[in-house]
């Protein structure tokens, strides 16, 4: 039976469909009379899970009959709550239940799928929450009214994800919006149950699910379940989301398939860390660490599954995700894009791995040696996507705010490279509308950045952050 919405509900939808219509008709739009009729009946899921996507390794699996997982087909414009079951393998980090969240249109196939940037962690410390922003996020769990406004971090985090956003334009805020929330500590990747002891002996251990790689696929499977199949697909993020849209773009492009698949890594790269040369792989201490403590490496776990899906990628080199990406489908477009100064992403990576650093006689000491090891990763990374056509590369030098982290929270703007004349909307419209080769570029310079005038915004979201 159609679900048929009641008038009161149906006005107000039919405004915000009139106000936020797009000028001209993208691939994946229904018109607007069908719109109109998606109001009242709407559109069901027509590329359900099959009976094959339900077993092996990292299997779909459903919410079982009966449960109440929150959704409303006709809930438009607003923010609806997905609670996932238990026996859909989804859990967040402290063992609490896992849940996502949803923003539907009656007028688009069209869906970005947002990964929530926010940390990573691998010990008592930094999966507890005591180690502040360098550990895990929502260590306690996803409450229900999590994308509320008073919960700014992430209903307002990015353009891709804010629908009347007051100066900043992308096309997928006229799309269906899916937005993954982050409680694993794994960049959305891992599979593995640890038990973490508190050093100070104080408290019980902590048992700390890195389930990353399963909350992922119980989100695609619910989303082939109840959504249409998009037509147009952006998998995107910041930080550790983008990280795990990297990593998992592969098994979304490939499971929710949709015509046009689409890509952008903000600030989360996976770098090429060989062993044997830590000078000239600055990331490999780390990545070696991420291994055993995700599980990332175990027998039919989350590389072996991932190398089997994705031709071309080796699970000793995790850098070889963008060139396997491109060649197995050369259709899509794809691109990554951080700051040459970021010093979050880049704390991370380097900054309790070496001696040196941690000795460092002062913070500009800390900082002058973490930038140089984020400088030997990011040129090798630079030189490998302009090999690369349907691969652009997008590095801007410094924004100040959130330690030059993250080029697509809260505007597109101030995350250019002026010396080119370029906006970050350059690179993302080479993404998303562009042909031909993605747009490829960097800044050589932050002198232009630093010398821009105080921003008040921006000084008062870094206190908040």
């Amino acid at each position: 039976m159609p679900v048929v919405q009641s008038l009161p509900r149906v006005v107000p939808a039919i405004l915000l469909l009139a106000l936020s219509a797009p000028a001209s008709a993208e691939l994946g739009d229904y018109n607007f009379w069908q719109s109109l009729s998606n109001l009242v009946s709407p559109p069901k899921a027509d590329n359900p899970v099959t009976p094959a996507q339900r077993v092996g390794p990292y299997p779909l699996l459903a919410n079982p009959s009966g449960f109440k997982s929150g959704f409303n087909p006709g809930n438009y414009y607003g923010w609806q709550t997905i609670q996932m079951a238990p026996q859909t393998g989804a859990v967040c980090g402290n063992g609490s239940p896992y849940k996502f969240f949803i923003n539907r249109v009656p007028n688009t196939r069209n869906t970005i799928v947002y990964l929530e940037g926010g940390g990573a962690c691998w010990d008592y410390a930094s999966c507890s929450g005591q180690s502040g922003i360098r550990g895990a996020r929502n260590p306690d769990g996803i409450a229900n009214d999590y994308m509320s406004l008073l919960n700014p971090g992430a209903s307002l985090v990015s353009p891709f994800v804010v629908r009347l956003h007051p100066w900043t334009r992308v096309k997928t805020q006229n799309w269906n919006m899916v937005y993954v929330p982050y409680c694993t500590g794994d960049i959305y990747s891992g599979d593995k149950v640890a038990i973490y002891e508190d050093p100070q002996g104080e408290n019980p251990p902590l048992v700390w699910h890195h389930n990353g790689l399963r909350n992922m696929r119980a989100v695609a499977g619910w989303l082939k379940d109840n959504l249409p199949r998009p037509t147009q697909m952006l998998t995107t993020g910041c930080s550790a989301g983008g990280a795990g849209s990297l990593t998992n773009y592969a098994n979304l492009r490939q499971d929710i398939a949709p015509d046009r698949g689409y890509l952008i890594n903000d600030s989360g790269p996976v770098y090429t860390a060989l062993a044997g040369d830590n000078q000239a792989y600055p990331s490999y201490p780390l990545q070696t660490l991420i291994r055993q403590a995700w599980g990332l490496d175990a027998a039919q776990g989350p590389l072996q599954y991932l190398q089997a899906r994705l031709p071309g990628f080796t699970s000793n080199d995790l850098g070889s995700l963008y060139p396997a990406l491109s060649s197995n489908l050369p259709g899509d477009r794809m691109g990554h894009t951080h700051f040459w100064q970021d010093l979050n992403y880049s704390s991370y990576s380097y900054e309790r791995f070496y001696a040196e650093i941690i000795n460092a006689p002062t913070q500009a000491a800390k900082e002058a040696l973490i930038k140089q090891r984020w400088a030997t990763d990011t040129t090798r990374l630079r030189s490998q996507l302009a090999s690369l056509g349907n691969v652009g590369g997008y590095f801007p030098q410094f924004r100040n705010v959130n330690e030059s982290h993250c080029t697509s929270i809260i505007e597109f703007a101030n995350s250019d490279i002026q010396e080119q004349n370029l906006q970050l909307d350059n690179f993302v419209s080479s993404v998303l509308d562009g042909s031909g080769q993605v747009l490829d570029a960097s800044e050589s310079s932050d002198v232009a950045d630093r010398n821009k005038q105080f921003n008040l915004l921006y000084y008062l979201l870094d206190q908040l952050l």
